[in-house]
């Protein structure tokens, strides 16, 4: 491996900082910024407390994951059980045996936080309510979760279902960077299923719970939730400024608190920092020699455009350390890893990308190769000049 050093000087931003106060009348809370996973506030924030409706980022994100592996589709029909009718709580009023689409239950829970369709989300997920809450708690371990315990897929008040304000944090953070396409109903304010059943069709009104997405300009999500144990809860999302944050507030005691506590986070946030970016994709980064190939070098690139979080208003000195492989060994395809950058300020990793060779590079021909060893020959062979 071979490595440069890099020494870039940039400014964060040339914006006054405003030191806000995000002080919260909540037992937790804690903002962060999501491409980075950067805590910019926190307060109690690995205190085990009980989630309510919060809960559904979970489920919401195993859904998707589904999705995303082919394992269901979205005009897939789920055939309601008595056990998720029976859920109480917020809920569109299910049926036993009434047919649903994946997607109309899909967005019942991400829009009016639907007990029932989140338990018949996860019935035909995992084939029982008991076999998705196991995957929800595998996920957790997956993603870092290490104090919390899921113990149904809605978020109704149950003995040991408890979780803090920096685990929801990670799932919002996994579900909104990897599945943003929920963002599509997050944001939607008002929207409408039909119930289907033995009385007929009947259209039912879905209306979002969560109020930021009216009131905070920028407000993407994600999900609210309440009830008697849980106090009011959310994990808020917002973008501005191409940065976004997730604010999460839990045990407020009541859901005006919830919500202005969000906003707060918010506006210290994007007063206060902002993302950087130091290469773009697609950056040249230094070279890397091709055996056998139809060229002898490649370029390396940087995959994915590298961006930081400062501070606004500082001189940030970034160190800048590319590392690159001696060699590979042709025939190559594009996208072949071959190096990474890492970016560090003042001794703390603050941003990496791998580097890719960025064309197919086939291998040489029998006859090109023993021409370039001829030449190689002439040149270099001092008796031969």
């Amino acid at each position: 491996m071979k490595k440069i050093f890099l020494t870039a000087l940039i400014v964060a931003a040339l914006s006054t900082p405003t030191f806000a106060n995000v002080a919260i009348d909540a037992k937790a809370s804690i903002l962060m910024e999501a491409e980075t996973g950067k805590i910019l506030h926190e307060n109690n924030a690995h205190e085990k407390l009980a989630p309510a409706s919060v809960t559904k980022v979970m489920t919401m994100l195993l859904i998707y994951e589904a999705i995303d592996q082919e394992r269901i589709k979205w005009d897939d029909v789920v055939t309601v059980s008595a056990h998720a009718a029976s859920m109480g709580g917020s809920q569109i009023f299910l049926e036993q045996e009434e047919r649903q689409t994946v997607r109309d239950l899909t967005k019942s829970i991400v829009i009016a936080s639907a007990n029932d369709a989140a338990v018949a989300m996860a019935e035909f997920v995992a084939g029982s309510e008991d076999a998705f809450v196991a995957q929800m708690n595998n996920k957790a371990r997956a993603l870092g979760m290490e104090n919390t315990n899921f113990a149904n897929a809605c978020g109704l008040d149950a003995d040991g279902h408890l979780t803090t304000a920096y685990d929801i944090a990670l799932m919002s953070r996994e579900l909104i960077l990897k599945y943003p396409e929920v963002f599509d109903y997050t944001k939607t304010r008002l929207d409408t299923i039909t119930h289907k059943t033995a009385r007929g069709e009947e259209e039912f009104g879905l209306t979002n719970t969560n109020r930021l997405i009216r009131s905070y300009s920028g407000a993407t999500g994600l999900k609210t939730g309440s009830t008697s144990q849980a106090l009011y809860c959310i994990s808020a999302t917002a973008e501005k400024e191409g940065m976004q944050l997730i604010a999460v507030v839990l045990a407020a005691p009541d859901p005006i608190i919830r919500f202005d506590g969000a906003m707060k986070m918010f506006d210290y946030g994007y007063a206060n920092y902002a993302l950087i970016a130091k290469e773009e994709t697609g950056t040249a980064m230094g070279e890397i020699k091709i055996y056998k190939g139809e060229t002898e070098s490649s370029p390396v690139v940087i995959k994915e455009q590298v961006n930081m979080l400062a501070p606004k208003g500082k001189h940030v000195t970034l160190d800048g350390e590319v590392v690159i492989s001696e060699a590979l060994d042709a025939p190559i395809t594009a996208g072949t890893i071959a190096g990474e950058v890492i970016y560090t300020w003042e001794g703390e990793e603050v941003g990496r990308s791998e580097l890719i060779i960025p064309q197919d590079i086939g291998r040489v021909s029998a006859t090109e190769m023993m021409n370039r060893l001829f030449k190689r020959w002439i040149f270099e062979d001092g008796s031969t000049s």
